[in-house]
C-alpha cells in the first residue's frame, strides 16, 4: 500500500520503501517475502481468517471459497470523486481488462503444479458471485440499484464485497482497477500504474467529449478473460470487436500506445524506463517458468520471486 501520488517518480520511491520495510519486518521473523498472484507450493490447510463478525459471516456464507482464496492482486486507485463519471470511465475501461490480465499475469503455479495458465488467480477469483468484469452501467442509479439488490438477496454482505475488477471504492473517492496479479517487481507495478493512469486519462477525455463506450457482449468479454489468463502476453487474445483471435503482443502494443500517449512527459519517461527494463523478459508468469526450467525446481521459483520482490 502506498500513499496517493500524482507522478510516477514519487510512486517508485514509495514502492521501494514499502517493499524494503515489509522485507525487514519479515526478516526479523526469519522469513522472506514474495510478490506472486498465487502461492507456488500451495497450502496444506485453509488459511486462518481474521477475527471478527464480518469474517465469520463470510465463512458461513461463502464456505470453501474462503478456504481457497490464498491469492494476491495489485489494485490501482484513481481519484474520481463523482460516481457518475467514475462509472462512465469504468465503461470505457472494460474492454482493456483482458489486456491488463495478460500484461500482469504472475500466477502460473498452484499447489506445486503448473496450471497451464499464466494467471491462475484470475480463474480462482472469478468463482466469487460478484467478481470478474463489471457490468456496463447506464447511470449511477443503475449501479446503486444493482448493488442494493445484491445486498438484499444476501449475495453480498455489504459494499466491501463488490469484487468486480473495476469498482467505485466504498470508502474512498476513487475508482479501483483490481484486475492485475500481484506484481513481481517495482517496475512491473510502476508500469501497471502508468497504464492505468493513461487509460483513465484517455477514458475521461472520451467521457467529456460525449463519446460512447464500447459494449462488448458479456460472454465474449468473459471468454477474453479466460484466453488472457491462459495465454498471457505471448499467446493469443480475443479481439472484442470481431470475436477473432489476434496476437497478444499486438493487443498489448495497442494497450500501451493508448495509455502512454495520454501521460504527461515526466510520467511517460518513467513508464518507458520501466517498460524497457522488462522488455524481452515476458510477464511474471514467463519469468517464474524460466526460473523453474533449469532444475525443474519449485524452490528455485521461490528464490527467483524473493529476488524479484526485493531487488
Amino acid at each position: 500500500r502506498t500513499l496517493p501520488h500524482t507522478d510516477l517518480t514519487g510512486l517508485r520511491k514509495d514502492l521501494r520503501l514499502s517493499r524494503q520495510a515489509v522485507a525487514r519486518a519479515a526478516a526479523r521473523l526469519g522469513l522472506r517475502i514474495i510478490s506472486s498472484g498465487t502461492p507456488v507450493l500451495g497450502q496444506h490447510t485453509p488459511p486462518p481468517l481474521s477475527a471478527g463478525k464480518r469474517y465469520a459471516e463470510s465463512l458461513a456464507t461463502f464456505r470453501a471459497l474462503d478456504h481457497e482464496q490464498t491469492v494476491c492482486a495489485c489494485h490501482v486507485h484513481v481519484e474520481i470523486p463523482d460516481l457518475a463519471t467514475a462509472l462512465a470511465v469504468s465503461n470505457h475501461l472494460r474492454p482493456w481488462l483482458p489486456a491488463l490480465i495478460a500484461q500482469c499475469a504472475n500466477s502460473p503455479y498452484w499447489d506445486g503444479q503448473d496450471t497451464g495458465y499464466d494467471s491462475w488467480r484470475t480463474l480462482t477469483w472469478s468463482r466469487w458471485p460478484v467478481a470478474g468484469p463489471p457490468p456496463y452501467f447506464e447511470s449511477a442509479s443503475h449501479y446503486e440499484a444493482l448493488v442494493g439488490r445484491l445486498i438484499t438477496s444476501r449475495t453480498l454482505q455489504d459494499r466491501g464485497g463488490v469484487y468486480w475488477d473495476i469498482r467505485p471504492s466504498h470508502h474512498l473517492p476513487t475508482l479501483e482497477i483490481r484486475v492485475a496479479d500481484a506484481a513481481p517487481t517495482i517496475d512491473d507495478t510502476l508500469l501497471l500504474a502508468a497504464v492505468v493512469k493513461g487509460l483513465t486519462a484517455a477514458a475521461l477525455s472520451a467521457v467529456r467529449a460525449g463519446q460512447p463506450a464500447p459494449r462488448p457482449e458479456a460472454e465474449l468479454l468473459r471468454a477474453a478473460y479466460w484466453r488472457a489468463a491462459r495465454d498471457g502476453s505471448r499467446g493469443q487474445s480475443i479481439d472484442l470487436s470481431t470475436g477473432r483471435l489476434q496476437s497478444a503482443a499486438r493487443h498489448l502494443g495497442r494497450l500501451r500506445d493508448t495509455a502512454l500517449s495520454a501521460l504527461a512527459p515526466d510520467d511517460l519517461a518513467a513508464a518507458r524506463t520501466a517498460r524497457y527494463r522488462l522488455a524481452g523478459q515476458g510477464n511474471g508468469a514467463d519469468r517464474q517458468r524460466a526460473a523453474y526450467l533449469p532444475r525443474h525446481s519449485h524452490p528455485d521459483v521461490i528464490d527467483h520471486l524473493i529476488h524479484q520482490t526485493t531487488a
